[in-house]
């Protein structure tokens, strides 16, 4: 079983994690790591963190000749700000008042957090529950994605809106690739310099956007997944651990929420074989699963991201010590998130896809699992 653990608070010494299951003799790349983790710390209306913070990988355990051994995988990420943050955020001694918080954000864990866990400074909660914890989920899954081109499966995203400004044409796997050149992640160049304008504006009045964005997996095989049982269908599991990202607060599989406005004849796809083929289907609205399961076209997954809810302009909230009404804290954050939230996006599906992968035709090393997928195909 392949599972991801993370620890880490956003201003503490580092980030760990560790992946659980990797086969043994996978060759990773680590420039290829630490291209992804930039990738989601790039985007417009990103905030001054990212001129701190240059994520890289450090593998800790699990490794040796560039090569997987098969046990767990540690691996770790500095938080290069720590140094301004040592007298806060020190693990063992008395930590210095002076950053403590007690005016809970609204639309953040702040206040539930405090309530849930019987803390009186709101740092202990947002420390993390930060989205600074997906620095590790973009390493694991780009170590995932390294896993899963072995056996032809790629991923990729891009952004499909911002606040009200979307694109207007529907894209194929091959173009996805246009959007790293793109601030915002979009890849229609019209589309991309209204989103710019949108989020200056928001930045101006102290306000924050949020938007949609599209993952797209190919070469994914027939019948990962099941629908044998409830907690076993690909498309539940997609949306449950997609839904763990940060401000996430929609996922959709392919036509989604559209295909409850039409007719079934319109939204079902039609099945088709041919010997140089065999089965196949000329539209693929289900987004690439049926019944819980991979049908083997395209998995197309549409996720919406709220706002951030860290606001310049504070919203009204209640100091947890003195009960008064107050301006919410001001943390230091993005205007938009939405670019790197793609990212994310991106190695969360691929995490699901490998998990998957492997239960199906899981062993201990690359070459016993590349058979058993050989001898399957």
């Amino acid at each position: 079983m392949l599972r991801i653990l993370t620890a880490g608070e956003s201003h503490g010494k580092g980030l760990v994690g560790i992946i659980e299951g990797l086969p043994s003799n996978l060759a990773i790349d680590i420039e290829k790591v630490n291209m992804d983790l930039a990738r989601r710390q790039s985007g417009y209306g990103r905030g001054g963190r990212m001129s701190i913070e240059k994520d890289t990988i450090e593998i800790i355990a699990g490794m040796r000749g560039g090569k997987t051994l098969g046990s767990p995988l540690a691996f770790m990420i500095e938080n290069r700000d720590f140094e301004n943050w040592r007298q806060y955020m020190d693990p063992i001694g008395e930590n210095s008042e002076d950053r403590r918080v007690t005016k809970a954000r609204p639309g953040h864990a702040d206040l539930t957090g405090v309530q849930k866990y019987n803390f009186s400074d709101v740092r202990n909660v947002l420390e993390r529950s930060s989205a600074r914890e997906t620095a590790l989920r973009v390493a694991a899954g780009s170590i995932l994605k390294q896993l899963m081109a072995v056996f032809g499966i790629k991923v990729a995203s891009h952004v499909t809106a911002i606040g009200a400004v979307s694109i207007s044409t529907q894209a194929d796997f091959g173009r996805l690739a246009e959007a790293d050149a793109s601030e915002v992640r979009c890849i229609e160049r019209a589309a991309e310099a209204e989103m710019i304008s949108a989020i200056k504006a928001a930045k101006a009045a102290g306000d924050s956007l949020g938007g949609t964005f599209e993952i797209q997996v190919t070469g994914v095989p027939v019948g990962l997944g099941s629908y044998v049982q409830w907690d076993r269908k690909l498309d539940a599991k997609l949306a449950y651990q997609l839904m763990s990202i940060q401000g996430i607060k929609g996922v959709a599989l392919g036509e989604g929420f559209d295909s409850s406005k039409k007719l079934g004849s319109e939204v079902h796809d039609e099945i088709f074989y041919s010997h140089e083929k065999g089965y196949f289907r000329k539209t693929n609205r289900a987004g690439g699963i049926e019944g819980g399961m991979s049908n083997g076209e395209a998995i197309v997954i549409h996720c919406a991201m709220k706002p951030i809810p860290t606001l310049y302009k504070p919203l009204k909230t209640v100091d947890i010590e003195s009960l008064e009404s107050v301006e919410a804290s001001v943390e230091r954050s993005d205007c938009c998130a939405v670019p790197a939230a793609s990212v994310v996006g991106e190695m969360v599906a691929i995490t699901v896809i490998a998990q998957e992968f492997l239960r199906k035709f899981g062993g201990d090393s690359v070459e016993e699992i590349y058979k058993r997928w050989k001898d399957y195909i």
